[in-house]
């Protein structure tokens, strides 16, 4: 079975880890890496991506914003969600289309949040994942040879009303929002930090290899 890594790197800056991405993006796609999962939280800020930009979508002034180059639309990263970050091959079984990877990445949200007690589905609206109507993850990719960059968000606490009050791509403000504010109260990083890495060896037919913790207060 196929190996990856895993990099708890804390709180980053989101255009650090942009650079970051697309440098072990090129080192995968050259074998020189083996598949490596990124996991972490980013200081506020509204990426905006290619549709978004082309629709003329506008984010509140009281927002930072990035663009960005994977697909979709804008996504809101902060304080209360952690990002994750696959730098994978993906050309395993199961895994020959974008459909069928992005269908992978929103089984492992879904297999991460069960064994806590949280029920959670997809919905026609758009990709990622929703509980009682409500939208609390996005999965957006990029892909360069079949290796993939950016990921998946799970927003677990975020600031009340922040994520709640941005609108785009075609969803209302307030249809966004975090597991807490849906009664899942007691959520960390660090458990769902271990939770998304265990799931990932049965979801993601993968085997852990290592963890490295560059993370400034490891758990």
């Amino acid at each position: 079975m196929r190996q990856f890594n895993v990099i708890i790197a804390g709180i980053v800056d989101h255009s650090i880890m942009s650079k970051e991405m697309k440098r072990l993006q090129k080192l995968r796609t050259n074998n020189d890496i083996i598949d490596t999962l990124i996991l972490v939280e980013h200081p506020e800020v509204v990426t905006i991506g290619p549709k978004a930009r082309k629709d003329g979508v506008e984010v509140p002034k009281r927002f930072a914003t990035s663009p960005i180059d994977r697909g979709g639309g804008i996504t809101w990263h902060g304080a209360g969600q952690i990002v994750a970050y696959p730098i994978f091959l993906w050309d395993l079984d199961g895994e020959k289309n974008v459909a069928a990877v992005i269908n992978l990445l929103e089984e492992w949200i879904i297999n991460t949040l069960q064994p806590l007690g949280i029920i959670c589905e997809r919905d026609q609206r758009m990709q990622g994942i929703w509980k009682d109507g409500y939208k609390f993850s996005s999965v957006g990719l990029n892909f360069l040879k079949w290796v993939s960059r950016h990921g998946l968000t799970i927003n677990y606490n975020t600031p009340e009303g922040r994520v709640e009050g941005l609108a785009g791509c075609g969803l209302e403000s307030g249809t966004t929002t975090s597991l807490n504010a849906l009664g899942e109260q007691g959520l960390t990083r660090e458990i769902l930090e271990a939770m998304l890495i265990s799931t990932a060896q049965s979801t993601l037919n993968r085997t852990l290899a290592k963890i490295s913790c560059q993370s400034s207060n490891p758990q």
